[in-house]
């Protein structure tokens, strides 16, 4: 079941040490393998692009972005299941992409699982094309999953993206 909420209380900013006991929550939620409590202090230690998104002050979603060379990697972007199917997500990784345009980013790359035909779907949406895939990339329940990678070339019509949110 879907909260029914005022999304113009919808803001983005950089997650914190305090916001980890949450956003491990969201994350345990939400995968069968989810990243452990290390991998976000690594994360956060490692100056990567953390944000979380709130509603009246509250996590309801994250993303964990790196960044070198000219090219930006979405690691992580998670919304809790109470909140999806809102278009959390996609404003989320607009303001991510909004963020990377002002930059030295040119191109983010991403993975989801081949199995993943919603974040495939909204990643298209967003402007991503798929651009290749790996072998094994995922733990999955009988062995590894491939993963599809996309990108999205933020300096190729930038002008002409927009995101319909």
């Amino acid at each position: 079941m879907s909260a029914v909420v005022n999304q113009e209380k919808f803001s983005v900013r950089g997650m914190k040490h305090g916001d980890l006991k949450r956003v491990i929550s969201i994350e345990q939620k939400s995968y069968q393998y989810p990243w452990s409590e290390k991998i976000f202090l690594d994360c956060l230690a490692s100056n990567y692009s953390c944000l979380v998104a709130e509603l009246d002050d509250y996590v309801i979603a994250y993303c964990i972005v790196s960044m070198a060379a000219g090219e930006g990697h979405l690691l992580n972007v998670c919304v809790c299941p109470s909140y999806r199917n809102q278009k959390f997500a996609q404003k989320l990784i607009a303001e991510v992409i909004d963020g990377f345009v002002d930059k030295t980013v040119s191109t983010i790359f991403l993975e989801v699982r081949v199995s993943n035909l919603p974040a495939q779907k909204l990643y298209s949406n967003l402007g991503f094309e798929k651009v290749g895939r790996r072998l094994n990339y995922y733990p999955a329940m009988r062995g590894r999953e491939d993963a599809y990678i996309f990108s999205l070339n933020l300096r190729q019509n930038s002008a002409d993206r927009s995101f319909d949110i």
